[in-house]
């Protein structure tokens, strides 16, 4: 029961690795609040649900949440995957609010709660892609390393309010956000096969990471970037 009575905010809950995030902590006993466009039947009946689309507005957070937050996740991305030729000036700027404005506004509008608590823990989600260099993900890959940015800032900027921000960056994960690169027995061969340790991700394999850092065993660690990647990242295992 790590997180018994800790109340933590999962932006981005409604399926995927936010999805499992939110029921590993329900069973480790913490007060779940969660903001989405879209809710889940299948969430436990004592979440606390605020529609908010993050292209939007993130204003609602403020009057939404406790006067103690202890832990915040950013778990809203996407797979925009395009040649670069082809890319619009439209999916750059989309992929960079939707990634890092929505993120640095939701924090924003936490910042109080969160400083209200005796220690808090924020936990954003970037991409192998932001390190490593991979066909078609431009856009993806820029805002993903924007956010790496953004965590380290706010590390800085944060530690003497004792708020803690660090980074999980999952390779390919099989979530509803990957469906069309896993949908059959073909490509999820393939894409196992890229993985140094011949497999790619589940969401358990990312809510994991992301409840350590979430939790009072990671007391000492922020300002980090932590690789969940199955070692695509930085292992070359062929020659």
């Amino acid at each position: 029961m790590r997180f018994k009575s800790k109340n933590i905010l999962v932006i981005g809950a409604s399926s995927g690795i936010g999805f499992d995030l939110v029921n590993l902590l329900h069973i480790e006993g913490a007060n779940i609040f969660t903001a989405s466009r879209n809710s889940s039947p299948l969430w436990p009946d004592s979440v606390r649900y605020l529609e908010m689309d993050v292209m939007s507005s993130t204003a609602a957070l403020v009057s939404f949440l406790p006067d103690e937050l202890d832990g915040l996740v950013y778990c809203v991305g996407n797979i925009n995957l395009k040649p670069f030729a082809r890319m619009t000036e439209s999916d750059f700027i989309d992929d960079f609010k939707l990634n890092v404005v929505g993120a640095a506004t939701s924090i924003q509008q936490s910042l109080k709660s969160l400083k209200n608590a005796s220690s808090a823990s924020i936990v954003l989600i970037s991409s192998v892609a932001a390190r490593t260099g991979m066909a078609f993900h431009a856009s993806i890959a820029a805002s993903k390393a924007a956010i790496e940015g953004l965590s380290i800032s706010l590390a800085a900027e944060l530690s003497s309010s004792q708020i803690r921000v660090n980074i999980v960056a999952p390779s390919l994960t099989d979530t509803p956000l990957a469906s069309k690169l896993l949908n059959t027995p073909e490509k999820m061969d393939a894409s196992a096969k890229r993985h140094p340790l011949g497999k790619y991700g589940t969401p358990k394999d990312i809510s994991a990471a992301i409840a350590f850092l979430l939790s009072a065993e990671s007391s000492w660690i922020t300002g980090q970037i932590i690789p969940v990647d199955g070692g695509l990242g930085n292992l070359k295992t062929t020659f």
